[in-house]
């Protein structure tokens, strides 16, 4: 399958009806496809994912995905949310059809085309901010960006708007890493990947689709394994993954039970072999190269873009996803006084730490994109110890990670944790089990079912200088379709409550 990329008179099947799906079949039926888009959905669960597709020759099947469909495919392509570890993608592997995805197909075809610079970044958290960093550090300098991916919009389907010159910068998932598999993949794989990739950390996540922690880093690296000869690598020095591959004797050691070190080895050896240019970035200590903090400064090739006063961003993760951020930006052609200005202006994206409302002495704050333990602890360390009274809304669905440590901060950090859905009894159980364990004091604990229940209780116990904050650690498919939905609900169930407290000062006054 190796060559140009020609989908005419071609049958492709897509799996999964939602934004990348979506997408998909908008970008193949412009090339002359015959499409067909099979959801495991009811026809009335997708209402506006079918509505977007209405004016589209597409084919939908619903309720499943039947091994017909695999009669006369030449192209299968899955949606992030579509595991290929499915019966009917096995078959498809079986039978050789090759598999894709929009991210890999947007770099496939933007290399084909000429466009790009391509950026991709990945990690176990803080692709969102990252990537939304660099897309504002470019348009600082005037550039035209196109952001996507995993973020917002893909871009497989907008890709005749983009001319060359014009950087693309992909947030890139392990789920969408997974196809970039050359295996397995409709064309050329190798070389195909970005210009300039960040992987800003590797902790463990998704392990609830992933085997392991060696299966899910093996996904992540799929997007070293593609760069071209000569792009660039930007790592975290701080991180024990990546910065084995960066040889820093510095650099935390990796745990003895993730078994990783034949992988780094074989992805050191890509690195070399593709004589991939590696800038690190850190903000434990200085470098000769790259960017990190130095004291007060966030430094860029040992030049100032920042002070450390002067960043807007909550936590010190924030501080990393701004360095790697500025690394990126600086290999696509930002000046650091681009940098520098959203670096002192960006006040982050939505369900990311946002603060949502504050009325009554109450901070109100929306943190759902933390999906997993490792985010919901940078997001309590963002908070000083005895700085305030601090109520944590902890849940939706595990990913069979572990909690331990996560558990330890709860006990140093918050006065109140109220577990909702699937994963909230047990998020409860881990913090009560670890303070009798280690003989501390738990914080007050409550169990409810839904968020709303979790945020009416909050409102209930809360006082003056409090901060009520909803940092689950939990994905949001157990009650909602992503965690957005999740963090627009919250923010809805606080503008009730707040709009009703309002209400009720006015009825007091009068």
């Amino acid at each position: 399958m190796n060559g140009e990329l020609n989908f005419a008179d071609k049958r492709i099947v897509i799996l999964g009806l939602a934004r990348q799906g979506a997408a998909l079949a908008r970008f193949f039926v412009a090339q002359g496809a015959s499409v067909v888009v099979s959801d495991r959905a009811q026809r009335s669960a997708l209402g506006e994912a079918i509505d977007a597709l209405a004016d589209l020759p597409v084919e939908l099947v619903l309720g499943g995905h039947p091994l017909t469909l695999l009669d006369g495919c030449d192209l299968l392509c899955l949606s992030g949310g579509v595991p290929p570890q499915i019966a009917l993608v096995q078959a498809a592997i079986d039978r050789g059809i090759p598999l894709s995805n929009d991210s890999l197909l947007t770099m496939q075809i933007a290399r084909q085309r000429g466009l790009g610079p391509v950026a991709g970044v990945t990690g176990s958290s803080g692709k969102t901010t990252t990537t939304t960093l660099v897309g504002e550090m470019l348009a600082a300098q005037g550039l035209t960006a196109h952001v996507g991916g995993n973020i917002g919009q893909p871009l497989i389907d907008r890709l005749d708007a983009i001319a060359p010159g014009e950087p693309l910068v992909l947030e890139l998932s392990s789920f969408q890493l997974e196809l970039f598999d050359p295996a397995l993949s409709w064309g050329t794989v190798a070389g195909a990947g970005p210009d300039v990739a960040a992987i800003l950390n590797m902790t463990p996540n998704h392990l609830d689709r992933h085997a392991d922690m060696a299966e899910y880093a093996a996904a992540k690296f799929n997007l070293v394994r593609s760069m071209p000869r000569g792009a660039t690598l930007i790592l975290d020095a701080d991180d024990a993954v990546t910065g084995w591959l960066l040889d820093d004797p510095n650099a935390p050691l990796l745990p003895a039970t993730w078994e990783l070190e034949s992988l780094l080895a074989e992805i050191r050896g890509v690195i070399q072999q593709n004589e991939l240019r590696l800038t690190p970035f850190s903000r434990s200590r200085a470098l000769t190269t790259g960017a990190w903090l130095d004291g007060s400064r966030l430094v860029l090739n040992s030049e100032t873009f920042c002070r450390r006063k002067d960043v807007r961003l909550r936590g010190e993760h924030n501080i990393s996803n701004l360095l790697a951020a500025a690394a990126v930006s600086d290999a696509l052609g930002a000046s650091k006084a681009a940098i520098g200005d959203v670096a002192r202006t960006f006040e982050g994206v939505p369900h990311r730490l946002e603060v949502v409302a504050t009325a009554d002495g109450i901070t109100w704050i929306n943190d759902s994109i933390a999906t997993s333990p490792e985010r919901a602890m940078a997001a309590l360390r963002s908070f000083q110890v005895n700085g305030h009274t601090l109520i944590l809304l902890a849940g939706g669905k595990d990913k069979n990670l572990p909690w331990i440590e996560f558990a330890d901060e709860v006990i140093d950090r918050v006065r109140m944790l109220i577990g909702f859905g699937d994963a909230g009894p047990m998020i409860v159980r881990t913090v009560q089990d670890r303070a009798g364990e280690t003989r501390r004091q738990p914080p007050n604990c409550a169990v409810v079912k839904r968020l709303d229940e979790a945020v009416d209780l909050a409102r209930r116990v809360a006082d003056g200088s409090t901060v009520i904050l909803l940092s689950p650690g939990g994905t949001s498919f157990d009650a909602y379709k992503d965690f957005a939905a999740r963090g627009e609900h919250f923010r809805a169930l606080v503008e009730r409550i707040t709009q009703e407290d309002a209400r009720a000062a006015v009825m007091e006054e009068k």
